[in-house]
Formats: structure tokens, sequence, C-alpha cells
């Protein structure tokens, strides 16, 4: 199989994944307001559809919001939704048929919600066989966006890697305990920032943990290798999903999802070279970018119809007056990792690409928002090797190559976004992927390249993945170690056990307009916080 070259027509006509149903706030939408949530039939319960996974909610947006789901057979996807949680006047959209073509996966964007209120849903399934067959109800809520007047305090919650180096559900354990302690917070969404999966990285039923321990590791065949199928690539996402305390985080926390490398392979670019690799019999890495794509596309609860470009990660999303937040796609548009000391910009050492870049630029001007945040899966600063390569020399994975002088290869494209973007006040980076917290001070006054305002950058993660670090910075941009917090010096990939486990928090007051982060461990305890003052 060869890499398709996928118009936006011809992936959303071969998957049928992306078909959405609308409904607006105040009208029965597909079907009558007063029409039950599912048909009233009594039927043989293998006859009725189920929803294994629950729901996802993403990407709201000024009166919108993406449900997601999926069936374990061709059926009608059904969401009612009210701002009463009795549901004394319930709305309803039917939505799509789920069918084998998207892994039975489907989305319905709900429009016309009102701003500053909870909605109250109830998720189903109609038989495709006979539509009077209904499933059982998957219920949860959200809120919309907050009301113009600003008023409403804004709280997020962000992190990334989920299942990687091996240590999956671990039923004894609690499971991924982080996302009930990232749920408690009642956060108004969560940036999800990368390595959704690790499609890369077996998870086998046992793993010997630090301390002597075994972690005990809930286990189904599509994760038992590297995933080189399309079904693999799937079974990976609804693997995740077969954890309670992610079912449970879904259906009350809207999603904002990005991805970096691990959804196809570890450190992948265009110019992956899986020929060495034995774990691999599909070594073409444009066939396993296509498959993991489309895995990530259908089970990601992301806005299509917006989207200039054919399944484009990168967008803006808008949160009120107090907030926008800018998601980049750091995998997708990069050259070859390489010892990263190229001279001069060009597609060799391009990262976020020249399209992504005159977009990002140009959006934050364009934002009225108090704050800017933008949501980038991988650190500027902190330096990420990727091996070496056939010279023996360091190759590198994100933007720092080593070198403390001026900027060369991606520093050169990231220099001319920070030169661009120093007038926009109140610009913070968010990010993950080095699999411990920290907090990072960009500083011109100690930068090797100093034409930029200083800003701050704040890492967090892992979710539920092997803890590693800390990693070293490079000095081209000034950054400065705030706080960090990662395993103890010669210890590396601990387990959730050892609690190095990270989310960060962000808390916006209406009032003064103050921006306070927080980077919270396993239990939700916050290990690091720092208010940031609006500037005038």
């Amino acid at each position: 199989m060869t890499n398709p070259a996928y118009t936006r027509r011809r992936f959303l006509t071969h998957t049928g994944a992306f078909t959405v149903g609308t409904a607006a706030f105040g009208l029965s939408g597909c079907g009558s307001g007063s029409s039950p949530a599912a048909p009233n039939i009594i039927a043989a319960e293998s006859e009725r559809p189920k929803l294994p996974y629950g729901f996802q909610i993403g990407d709201i947006a000024d009166g919108r919001a993406v449900v997601w789901s999926r069936s374990d057979r061709p059926a009608r996807m059904r969401v009612e939704f009210d701002t009463t949680e009795g549901f004394l006047n319930p709305r309803q959209v039917l939505g799509p048929t789920a069918t084998e073509a998207s892994d039975f996966t489907s989305r319905i964007e709900l429009t016309g919600l009102p701003s500053g209120e909870k909605i109250f849903l109830r998720v189903s399934y109609d038989s495709a066989t006979d539509l009077k067959i209904g499933s059982e109800l998957a219920t949860g809520s959200f809120r919309t966006l907050p009301a113009p007047d600003g008023k409403r305090p804004v709280r997020f919650v962000w992190s990334g890697d989920t299942a990687g180096q091996g240590w999956g559900i671990n039923p004894e354990f609690g499971g991924m305990k982080i996302y009930e302690a990232m749920r408690k917070r009642q956060p108004d969404f969560f940036v999800h920032s990368g390595d959704n999966i690790y499609a890369d990285g077996p998870i086998s039923a046992e793993v010997k943990a630090e301390n002597g321990r075994t972690w005990k590791n809930l286990v189904i065949p599509e994760v038992s290798k590297v995933a080189e199928t399309l079904n693999e690539f799937r079974g990976r996402y609804r693997y995740n999903m077969m954890d309670e305390n992610i079912r449970r985080f879904n259906a009350e926390v809207p999603q904002i999802w990005q991805w970096d490398d691990h959804e196809v392979t570890n450190n992948w670019s265009a110019s992956k070279d899986l020929s060495a690799d034995n774990r691999y019999t599909e070594k073409n890495i444009q066939t396993l970018i296509a498959r993991g794509k489309q895995a990530f596309l259908e089970y990601a609860p992301m806005r299509w119809g917006d989207q200039p470009e054919s399944q484009r990660v990168y967008r803006r999303i808008l949160y009120g007056p107090l907030l926008d937040v800018f998601v980049l796609d750091m995998r997708s548009y990069r050259g070859p990792n390489s010892t990263n000391l190229q001279a001069v910009e060009n597609d060799a050492s391009a990262f976020l690409g020249s399209t992504q870049v005159k977009w990002l630029k140009d959006s934050l001007a364009q934002s009225t928002a108090t704050w800017k945040v933008i949501a980038a899966d991988m650190p500027i600063g902190l330096q990420v090797p990727d091996g070496k390569d056939a010279s023996g020399n360091p190759r590198w994975e994100a933007i720092a190559n080593g070198n403390d002088g001026v900027p060369l290869g991606r520093e050169i494209e990231m220099a001319s976004l920070l030169r661009d973007i120093k007038s926009i006040k109140n610009v913070v980076w968010i990010t993950a992927d080095v699999h411990y917290c920290a907090a990072h001070y960009y500083d011109p006054a100690l930068a090797q390249f100093t034409d930029f305002s200083p800003f701050w950058e704040f890492v967090a993660g892992p979710l539920n993945a092997g803890t590693f670090g800390p990693n070293l910075l490079d000095a081209t941009f000034g950054p400065q170690v705030k706080f960090q917090k990662a395993p103890p010096t010669g210890q590396a990939n601990l387990s959730p056990f050892a609690g190095f486990q990270f989310f960060g928090e962000v808390n916006i007051d209406p009032q003064t307009k103050a921006f306070t982060i927080d980077l919270r461990d396993l239990d939700g305890v916050s290990v690091y916080s720092n208010t940031l003052p609006p500037a005038a």
C-alpha cells in the first residue's frame, strides 16, 4: 500500500467518519423534540447496538460542540441534549450511520447552544437493520463557552502521553487514575498535547516495575505488537477507552486533541527509515502515516468542516473574551530529523512549515482575547535527541540542536516566529512530550537570539506512561528552569507506581484577568504554582 493522495472529499467518502448532523438549540433538529431518547421496543440484548466506549465531547466553539461515539455494529447515532438534568425540554439530532468503513465511529455537531450554560447529554444508537431497536443510553454533561461578558472564570487542564512504554491499564492500580484526578478538578476543557496512543509500544500482561513490583496490564490482541494494520492503529484508541476513568472523563470534559509521533511510530517524519527495525514487516513509512492518521482522525472528537486543508490538525479554538487556544501540528510539515544545524531556512530545516507559521502569526495578531495559549506538542528549548546519523553526529527530534549559539536549523523558523509576535501580549506556551513536568522562562537578556519578548513555557505529562528526564536545555533562546520534577538521577522509565505522572491546570480570573498555572501530580496535588498578571 502506498500513501494515498487523499483529498478531503475522498477521505470523507472513504471513511464515512466525518459526516455530521446538526441541531439548532430550541429546534427539533432531525427528530421531534418530544421523541424518546431511544426507540421503545423490547428486543433481545444481542440485537441491540452497544456503546462500549461511551462518548467524547470535542472542539467546543461559540454555540457548537462535537459529540463523538462508537457503536459495535452498523447503527444510526442519536443525541439528546437539554439545559436541565431532568431533560424537561429535550432536543435531539439524528446523526450519520456508523459503518465498518469508519470502524463504527461517528460524530454529530450540535449548534446553536447557549453560552454560559451546562448542557446535559444522552447518546445512543439505533440499529441500522431495525431503527426501532435502540441501544442503552450513555449520559454526560459539559459547559458551553462563557458568556461574552467574560464574568465566568476559565479553567482548563492539559497533558500528554497515554499508555506509553508498556504501562497500560492496570485494574489493580485503579486504571489510568490521573484522568479521574483531572475530572475532579471540573475543568471547562482538556488539551491532549499528543501521543494519544503509543502505536509503537507493545503492551504485555505483566511488566517488571521499579522496586521489584509487577505492573499487570489489561491486554487485547491489537496492543500486543507494534501497530501496522489500520485495525491495529484503531485498536490502540479502543484500548485506551476501555479504562473507566477515561470514559467517565470523556463524558464530562470537552477535549482538544493534537498529535505527535507515537500516533504513528517513534520520532517519525516523512523520511523515517524502518529497514533495520525488525518489529515491523511494513517498512513503508508513508503507509504507516496514512493508516495512523486515519485512525487518529476517526477517533479524535474534532470538527473538520471549518478546515481549509484536508485532514488539518492545527487550528484555533476561541474560548470567549479571556482565552484563545492555538493548537499546533509539529509533526506533519517537518523536514527530516537531522543534525539540525542548517545555516539557512529551507525544506530541510522546516518544523511547523511556512504555511502554519504564517497562520499562527496572523491568528495571534487577530486575537482579541486577553490570553493567547499556544498548545505545542513539543517544547522549544529542551534538547530531545533522536540517536545519531550515519556519520555519528547527534540527530535531533525537536527544535533545539544542542548548539547554544545563534539560531540554526529548526531554530531559524522559531526565531522568525518569536520576532514577529514580540509585540503581542500575554502569549503562553504549553506542551508535554518529555515525560516530566517543568516551568521554563525564556529571557532575551540571557539568549543568543534576543529579538523577542520574554515568555513562559509550561511542560506537563505523562498521563499514563514511563517517566524520564530532566532533559538538557539549549541556550539559544535563553530558557531558564524555574521548576522541574522528574525521576531521581539515574532512574528512567518509572511506572505510574512511582507517582511521577503530571497534568497542568490553568485558571483565569475574570476580575483581575490573572493567569494561574498549577502543575499537578497523579492525585491532583499541586507541585508548582505561578500566577501571571496580564500585560497592560
